[in-house]
């Protein structure tokens, strides 16, 4: 059944294209004419995440997408998270047999929940629902790599944040939008991905909108799971797992990938 319903309703590729990749607790399941990506409720502390994606083996040179595209996606979330949950694209910074690691690329709709704490863009909460993009593998990015710790000590006072970071947003390509749309109700969501910039939709609404995108290429990845992360630009870092009081669940009735 499920080979079935990833073969009718996740395009493009045959269903073998698609990985499934559970951990801990995570499930994954049909559910109203929908799958369902589910991680149940728990006090353990063992990291859970159900996924799919469809780069599973590949060098990351050979990630299957570059633009122009769009991909479209009709998903609603749990009203809870206590975690992380999202789909769109990126280039797994530290997929294994993939080589070194790499900064970060993705473009993707995103939801963090607390204690999650990643400001990178100026003005937007380190946590919620938005649509965001980073595109830290450019040589504008990775020339402010010999400088991190200035930029770190600069960044704690508030007014050298302010000018210091709108440098470092910009080089690193990050762009982030909250998403002020129920999560847990449907949606159509629209990511147009062009060699020049990039558009967010929900709905017919954008929600975000760039001037610059990565030139990839990136792999398709959704998922939910129940881990946190905190990287504040004054160097606050973090890591742990959250108790899961809810059960939370990711489900998807559509994903499409178009070449435009």
């Amino acid at each position: 059944m499920l080979d079935a319903w990833f073969a009718h309703h996740l395009q493009p590729g045959p269903a073998q294209r698609w990985r499934r990749w559970l951990v801990g607790n995570g499930h994954l399941a049909l559910y109203a004419e929908a799958v369902r990506l589910g991680v149940p409720a728990s006090a353990s502390r063992r990291y859970s995440n159900a996924q799919i994606d469809d780069y599973a083996g590949l060098a990351r040179a050979q990630y299957p997408w570059r633009p122009p595209l769009r991909l479209t996606v009709r998903a609603r979330f749990s009203a809870h998270l206590a975690g992380t949950a999202g789909f769109g694209f990126w280039n797994h910074p530290f997929a294994p047999n993939t080589g070194i690691g790499a900064l970060p690329v993705a473009l993707w709709f995103l939801r963090l929940s607390p204690p999650n704490d990643l400001p990178i863009a100026l003005g937007v909460p380190g946590n919620g629902f938005k649509a965001a993009m980073i595109n830290a593998g450019t040589w504008r990015a990775q020339r402010w790599l010999p400088v991190a710790p200035l930029v770190v000590v600069l960044n704690r006072w508030p007014l050298l944040h302010q000018r210091l970071w709108s440098r470092v947003q910009r080089d690193l390509g990050i762009a982030e939008a909250l998403v002020s749309m129920p999560p847990d109700s449907w949606q159509l969501y629209t990511i147009e991905w062009h060699s020049d910039g990039a558009r967010w939709l929900v709905g017919e609404r954008t929600v975000l909108e760039t001037e610059q995108a990565p030139c990839g290429p990136l792999g398709f990845v959704a998922w939910v799971d129940n881990q946190y992360a905190i990287a504040r630009p004054t160097g606050r870092l973090g890591w742990g797992i959250c108790p899961v009081e809810h059960p939370q669940w990711l489900d998807l009735a559509e994903v499409r990938i178009e070449l435009l």
